[in-house]
């Protein structure tokens, strides 16, 4: 039985939805890019998901409950599930980012208290 999924993103894509890419279940991954100019054409909130954005490449805009912020690569937040949010990406250049949506309050463990150590070993180590 196979513990692992492997795929590949399409990077000239707009948006691809990791779910189903690779059979995730416990978060929902986006990789997005935004032309210059060009929005999201809708503003939304969540009923139970918060969303972590990190901006890989470009710059733009984030509107959360009322405020707008400039956005630039390097940029991550996290937003709570009711707060509405809408992106856009800058007149001038594309935006990318990853949007990780897991449920606001699931996480039971960190890398360090969750991980279980093995004995075995790649042909690096």
């Amino acid at each position: 039985m196979s513990h692992y999924t492997l795929s590949n993103i399409d990077f000239q894509a707009s948006r691809t939805e990791l779910h189903d890419l690779l059979g995730l279940t416990g978060a929902e991954i986006s990789f997005n890019v935004l032309p210059a100019g060009v929005s999201v054409p809708f503003v939304h909130a969540h009923a139970h998901n918060e969303e972590i954005y990190i901006v890989l490449e470009g710059a733009g805009k984030l509107y959360i409950d009322g405020e707008e912020l400039s956005l630039k690569a390097g940029d991550c937040f996290r937003i709570a599930p009711e707060g509405e949010r809408c992106i856009s990406a800058a007149e001038d250049k594309p935006i990318r980012f990853l949007c990780i949506q897991v449920r606001a309050g699931s996480l039971e463990g960190f890398t360090m208290t969750d991980g279980i150590m093995s004995e075995k070993k790649p042909s690096w180590l």
